[in-house]
């Protein structure tokens, strides 16, 4: 099992900041937009460095992705920013009309998702972001694991023309990828070769799933572990190549079961090559209040369960 090392727990909200001041500085085209919360999603260093490509939207979600639409039609890289319940749920006709079907390239960051939001509770903890955005046509969707690949992946995201839902969150996590990474948009990347289980993991569930091979492999059980970054366009290649060679699969994210990456994967598999699956992501059902690493154990989405999934599949994979 290859070692990956945690040099220091990041948010990967501060990821996207980052990325976002950085873009500030060296490409004039991009703009950016925010929904009153400057602090949240980490735009106070853009904002203060390029006062007139900065602009506030406030409360009003719907304006704000028009506003930013328009500015496609001038050349303009528009960023727009608040929590993933509103930059999705609220907005998601204006997303549909004003930037998917006329395919502007607008980039929708999206921050405060899944169970780890924590204590605001069900109202603002997502779960059916990816879903919803994963269906509409020319969306690209984005996953990102940790602080490093979460920069990597906003400036890879400035780069690709059309809509793009980049997901982010608030709590502190494993920083483990590289710095300075080479993202690719559409390609996987394979963290751990195995033989007997395939793990697809994507956004925090990522790291726990590095956890859940290790404790695997003290049990004689060799695991692949692939980051699925990406879930739209999705890896199809990366996906079929090693439910082959492994012969079940495990699938982990952060997200609701219903229209997630594990639905995406279920499709590719039955379709092509069909292998026993396990799911771990919330099972229809909303969040509550309370600290991340606790919804995170309820709900099922931790390393433990990873490697209850895995034994469970592997079962299956024997009959």
């Amino acid at each position: 099992m290859k070692k990956y090392i945690d040099t220091g727990k990041k948010d990967t909200r501060s990821g996207f900041g980052d990325a976002l001041t950085e873009l500030g500085r060296k490409n004039k085209e991009v703009v950016v937009f925010c929904a009153d919360l400057i602090g949240s999603i980490k735009m106070g260093d853009f904002a203060k460095e390029n006062p007139e490509r900065f602009f506030q939207a406030g409360i009003a979600e719907a304006n704000m992705v028009g506003a930013a639409a328009g500015t496609t039609i001038g050349g303009k890289i528009p960023f727009i920013g608040t929590f993933a319940a509103f930059a999705t749920g609220r907005v998601y006709d204006q997303i549909r009309q004003s930037v998917a079907y006329s395919n502007k390239n607008v980039k929708i960051a999206a921050s405060h998702a899944g169970l780890t939001l924590g204590e605001d509770g069900a109202t603002h903890q997502i779960l059916e972001d990816i879903g919803l955005m994963k269906m509409l046509p020319n969306m690209t969707v984005i996953n990102p694991c940790d602080y490093n690949q979460t920069k990597a992946a906003t400036l890879a995201s400035a780069k690709h023309f059309g809509p793009v839902y980049l997901r982010f969150g608030r709590p502190k996590v494993a920083n483990f990828t590289p710095e300075n990474q080479e993202f690719k948009i559409g390609e996987a990347v394979l963290l751990n070769e195995g033989n007997d289980v395939s793990i697809f993991a994507t956004g925090h569930l990522v790291w726990e799933a590095i956890q859940a091979g290790e404790i695997l492999e003290k049990q004689g059980i060799s695991v692949e572990i692939i980051n699925i970054h990406t879930i739209k366009p999705i890896d199809k290649k990366a996906i079929l190549e090693s439910a082959k060679k492994t012969g079940a699969v495990v699938v982990a994210e952060e997200h609701m079961q219903n229209g997630g990456l594990g639905e995406s994967i279920a499709s590719i598999l039955s379709r092509n090559n069909p292998t026993p699956l396990e799911l771990i992501a919330v099972n229809d059902t909303f969040g509550e209040s309370g600290t991340p690493e606790e919804l995170m154990k309820k709900y099922g989405l931790d390393a433990e369960h990873i490697v209850a999934a895995c034994t469970k599949v592997l079962t299956r994979k024997n009959k």
